[in-house]
C-alpha cells in the first residue's frame, strides 16, 4: 500500500485545532485526476460542506489539465466526498455544535486512488496561535543549540 502525498494544508495547521480525522475518497473527472497526479492542487481555502446526507469538498483548486483542452473541468467546482453514512452523521452532529468546522488537511494518492484526509476542527484563538509560534521557536533554538554543541 503506497501513499504519495500530493498537497498539504499548512495554513490549516496554524488556523485550527484538530479533533477527529477521516479518510475520504473523491469523485473526480478524468482531467482532475491527471492534474492531481501532476501535483497541481491547492487545499488552502478548502472546506467541507454537509448537505442532503452527503459531504462536499468546496473551494479546493485543482488546476486545469492542459492537454484536455475541451473536456477540462472547472478548477474550483464542488466535489463529492465518499464517506460512510455513519461518518457523515457523526460529522454532521459535531458541526452543529458551535465553532466546529471540517477542513481538508492533505490530499494523497493511495494505491493510485485520490484520497483526502479531512479533520473536524475548531478555530484557534489568537493567543493559541502565539503560543504555538513561541513553542516552535523554542524548539528550533534548542535544536540549533544541540547541533552546535555536537559539531
Amino acid at each position: 500500500m503506497s501513499i504519495k502525498v500530493i498537497a498539504t494544508n499548512r495554513k490549516a495547521y496554524h488556523e485550527y485545532q484538530f479533533y477527529d480525522t477521516y479518510e475520504a475518497g473523491l469523485v473526480l473527472v478524468g482531467s482532475e485526476i491527471k492534474s492531481i497526479r501532476a501535483g497541481r492542487v491547492s487545499l488552502q481555502d478548502g472546506f467541507v460542506l454537509l448537505e442532503g446526507g452527503e459531504a462536499w469538498l468546496m473551494n479546493v483548486h485543482i488546476a486545469p489539465y492542459e492537454p484536455a483542452s475541451r473536456q477540462n473541468h472547472d478548477p474550483k467546482r464542488r466535489r463529492k466526498l465518499l464517506l460512510h453514512r455513519r461518518e457523515i452523521e457523526r460529522l454532521h452532529s459535531r458541526v452543529q455544535e458551535k465553532g466546529y468546522t471540517i477542513v481538508p488537511i492533505r490530499l494523497y494518492l493511495k494505491d493510485s486512488r485520490a484520497k483526502v484526509e479531512i479533520a473536524l476542527a475548531r478555530g484557534k484563538k489568537l493567543y493559541d496561535k502565539r503560543e504555538a509560534i513561541a513553542k516552535r521557536d523554542v524548539k528550533r533554538q534548542v535544536e540549533r543549540a544541540l547541533k552546535e554543541r555536537y559539531e
